[in-house]
């Protein structure tokens, strides 16, 4: 039989860590939040240390994701494509910023080829980035897939505008200790 429904969760101790009643108004505050939700990840062992979430332009913050492909047998669920389908089914909108706001994606480490593609489609303004892509393959086992050569720069023609190594250090420790405890998601 053919499966007619497909059910992704994130982890239940989401909403301790999440303060929906915060405005994250400093790209520092947002990004900080998409490394605090992928330290928690790892540290529950829910899924890779990855973690992502999204923002209106007043600081509201719309949705978060983290990195379920192993807990949910699901290969594009990574922490951004978490957070944008959770913003898309919150805003009812397959493009984030259809009502004419401007909305941003943190995440803890730059996307993967997959979530960089997502991005493109998402409909968002902004992309805020903790660690590099060469950080996460140096750090632990992931392949980040091929990109662009410049691809800030293709996101910045579509609208987009890219800042990149934002508490980047903090985003390093996480990966770090993903690679040294052994898991493998």
């Amino acid at each position: 039989m053919l499966r007619l429904q497909i059910h992704l969760t994130l982890p239940p101790w989401i909403g301790d860590v999440v303060d929906t009643g915060k405005r994250y108004i400093t790209d520092l505050e947002r990004v900080g939040l998409a490394i605090e939700l992928a330290r928690h990840n790892i540290g529950h062992g829910h899924g890779g240390p990855f973690g992502a979430a999204v923002f209106h332009e007043d600081g509201r913050l719309v949705s978060v994701g983290v990195n379920r492909v192993v807990p949910q047998t699901c290969s594009v669920a990574h922490a951004e494509m978490m957070a944008f389908m959770s913003a898309q089914q919150r805003l009812a909108s397959y493009r984030i910023n259809q009502d004419g706001g401007r909305y941003t994606l943190a995440t803890s480490a730059q996307p993967c080829c997959q979530c960089y593609g997502a991005t493109v489609w998402a409909g968002v303004d902004e992309l805020l980035i903790g660690a590099r892509a060469e950080d996460v393959e140096e750090l632990t086992e992931f392949d980040e897939g091929p990109l662009p050569a410049d691809w800030a720069g293709e996101l910045e023609r579509r609208g987009i505008a890219v800042r990149r190594d934002i508490l980047r250090e903090q985003a390093r420790d996480v990966l770090a200790t993903y690679g040294r405890s052994g898991q493998h998601y």
